[in-house]
């Protein structure tokens, strides 16, 4: 009879509801953290807006899928279905990142109201311009502006979520200039907005000329010439 000790046998590896149970007992006591999902559909999200925006500058608007999109991500072609309808709708939140961006590094600080309205006016519009004039944030604009043109529905998003909050922090700071009898009283807000924007705007889409802070100055001042007193050339009495 042989006084040897028995060989020692390999582990036996826990059968699948085992380690499932092992792994949640050690997630419970805080040995083992579970993967936040949250932070890494953040991840992903970032990745596809930044690929979004790397792409049309390589390619222009046309060119750009959703399948070079997910492949310069890292993602999943359905990753990107699954949040977003179409590369516009992609673009758009791109965009809308790109102006949170602005805000947070002091780019944009919001609609300055310092009493004088022809200074406050000339600040936003001459910081306009040279958004215009960076390709960073004019290449998603004019895509965007583009595709709106031809698709309802990306152009009202596009209205909606972009472009109405800006021209709702003009109209507010033509309010408080005209509350303040620096305004006609019978002065339309939103077509004094207009008379602002519009031919910046129309400038800057057709190229017609350059976009200059001269032109953003003499812009207002013409604007703020008619609206000042309801009497010249009746633009304060108009009504849309």
């Amino acid at each position: 009879m042989s006084t040897e000790p028995p060989a020692s046998r390999p582990a036996t590896p826990p059968r699948p509801a085992k380690a499932a149970e092992a792994a949640k007992a050690a997630e419970a006591t805080g040995t083992v953290k579970a993967p936040d999902a949250g932070r890494r559909s953040d991840r992903a999200r970032r990745a596809i807006l930044d690929a979004a925006l790397a792409l049309l500058g390589e390619a222009g608007y046309d060119k750009l899928t959703i399948e070079a999109i997910a492949a310069r991500a890292g993602v999943g072609k359905q990753t990107i279905y699954r949040w977003w309808p179409s590369k516009a709708a992609v673009l758009l939140d791109a965009s809308l990142a790109l102006a949170g961006e602005a805000e947070t590094e002091g780019e944009w600080a919001g609609f300055p109201d310092t009493g004088d309205l022809a200074a406050d006016l000339k600040l936003v519009l001459r910081a306009t311009v040279d958004q215009f004039n960076d390709e960073k944030y004019a290449a998603p604009t004019r895509a965007l502006t583009a595709a709106g043109a031809t698709n309802p529905e990306v152009g009202a998003r596009f209205t909606e979520r972009l472009l109405e909050p800006r021209l709702a922090l003009y109209e507010d700071r033509l309010r408080t200039a005209r509350e303040a009898g620096q305004l006609a009283r019978d002065t339309d807000l939103r077509l004094t907005v207009e008379m602002l924007v519009g031919p910046l705007t129309y400038r800057w889409l057709l190229r017609t000329a350059p976009l200059t802070h001269a032109f953003a100055d003499a812009l207002v001042d013409r604007v703020l010439g008619g609206v000042a007193d309801g009497t010249a050339g009746g633009v304060g009495k108009v009504t849309a």
